[in-house]
């Protein structure tokens, strides 16, 4: 969402950070549904005084007992145009509200050139590659072999896109989400949060799902959205508030269930656990004072990656190009976990700084020190990480000769000691 008053300011800027993402410039459509807006506006005050105006000798008239006939029907006349130009002003107000809405948020100046995947930019690759004796196999080999990881039977219960865990494969989902939450919290300064996955048509708005990638969410028949991240309840948590500067950063974590429709994934990742319609994620999200952005991206970046560090799973980090960025991020950072299996990388976190693009749609500022206007706080949202995919990345990186599974050494206390996964356990 961006502020009409900008972009009247700087209408070039907007227009080439739209270029950027691959789109047409948009502020000369802007300006004019704005300009009109403000000329009704402007009628609006004009028709209004000289209503005022009308009022008083109409009751000076009375008072002396002369005729207000033709002072009465002036009013009356101007009670129509004024209804008119409320319609007009209204009517511009949705149309220019229905374009913005629908608009990316603008590419930070460091952020890569380029519309798509191909114009990403590789920062860093941490980790080596484990060095299999044998061909490694892809994650669904490996879980449907050990018989704790079932594709029909999920089909059967729900269709295509769902999977049941059993057993030991189960348990070990839950450790990776309790080891990533225990990390966050513990080391990290996020507050767990256990957030609500069915949210209100304005919390999906908030965010930037709504009203653009309805198709991507399920909907309920009373209305509510469930949550395809935990991106979306977090960060609404301050919306409509005014907050104190002293409070920020504020940091939240959730492990929930996330709901995608997949809509445009058609004959993607169809086999595994890669592309599901539901899986669990950790979430990380900061509400950020505007000075401090930047580097909370860097350190929320830098958090989803000790995940992986510590779990000793080989990945890379991406910075993302300004056409292949998210709907609502000024700059994304793209973490890449290894996979043998697939032998290539894979997505397994993205980190945004969305600047104030969500905090304008929420309504969510902040009151600086000897400011008297409060200011839009900065929101920052990653995975911390898609514990499915981690799941993924740690059967196809500890995966033995056998069919069976070392369960990596930061995952054991939560998995009672648990040294190895064999079939049937």
């Amino acid at each position: 969402m961006f502020d009409v008053k900008w972009i009247r300011e700087n209408p070039d800027q907007f227009d080439h950070g739209l270029a950027r993402r691959g789109l047409e410039g948009a502020a000369r459509g802007i300006l004019d549904l704005d300009q009109r807006r403000r000329g009704a506006q402007t009628e609006l005050q004009e028709l209004q005084r000289r209503r005022n105006e009308l009022s008083k000798e109409i009751g000076k008239a009375k008072s002396r007992g002369d005729d207000a006939a033709n002072l009465v029907e002036e009013v009356n006349g101007i009670k129509e145009q004024a209804r008119l130009l409320e319609v007009a002003d209204q009517s511009f107000a949705d149309e220019l509200r229905a374009i913005l809405v629908g608009l990316p948020n603008l590419p930070a100046e460091d952020v890569p050139e380029g519309l798509d995947e191909s114009a990403n930019v590789e920062l860093r690759v941490v980790g080596e590659k484990p060095d299999f004796a044998f061909e490694p196999k892809p994650h669904f080999d490996l879980g449907e072999g050990l018989g704790l990881m079932d594709f029909e039977r999920a089909a059967k219960l729900s269709g295509a896109r769902f999977v049941v865990l059993s057993g030991a494969l189960a348990r070990l989902e839950r450790a990776i989400a309790a080891f990533m939450l225990d990390l966050h919290t513990g080391e990290f300064g996020y507050t767990e949060v256990s957030p609500p996955v069915l949210v209100r048509e304005e919390t999906a708005f908030g965010t930037g799902n709504l009203p653009k990638f309805k198709e991507d969410l399920f909907q309920t028949t009373s209305g509510y959205y469930l949550i395809p991240t935990a991106e979306m309840p977090l960060t609404n948590l301050v919306g409509g508030e005014i907050l104190d500067e002293k409070s920020l950063p504020l940091r939240f974590t959730a492990a929930t269930p996330c709901f995608r429709a997949e809509a445009g994934a058609a004959g993607k990742d169809t086999r595994g656990m890669i592309r599901q319609h539901q899986f669990t994620k950790v979430e990380l999200v900061s509400i950020a004072h505007p000075e401090h952005s930047n580097d909370e991206h860097e350190r929320m970046t830098a958090c989803a990656e000790e995940v992986l560090k510590r779990l000793g799973l080989p990945y890379r980090v991406i910075v993302l190009s300004a056409g292949d960025m998210g709907f609502a991020a000024r700059k994304t950072y793209d973490i890449e976990v290894w996979l043998p299996g697939q032998g290539a990388y894979r997505e397994i976190s993205s980190c945004s700084n969305c600047g104030d693009f969500q905090a304008r749609r929420m309504k969510a500022r902040f009151r600086p020190k000897n400011e008297k206007a409060p200011r839009f706080v900065h929101t920052l949202n990653g995975s911390g990480l898609a514990v499915g995919r981690t799941l993924v990345a740690i059967l196809e990186n500890y995966q033995n000769a056998d069919g069976s599974l070392t369960v990596p050494d930061a995952l054991r206390p939560h998995m009672g000691g648990l040294e190895r996964i064999a079939p049937g356990q």
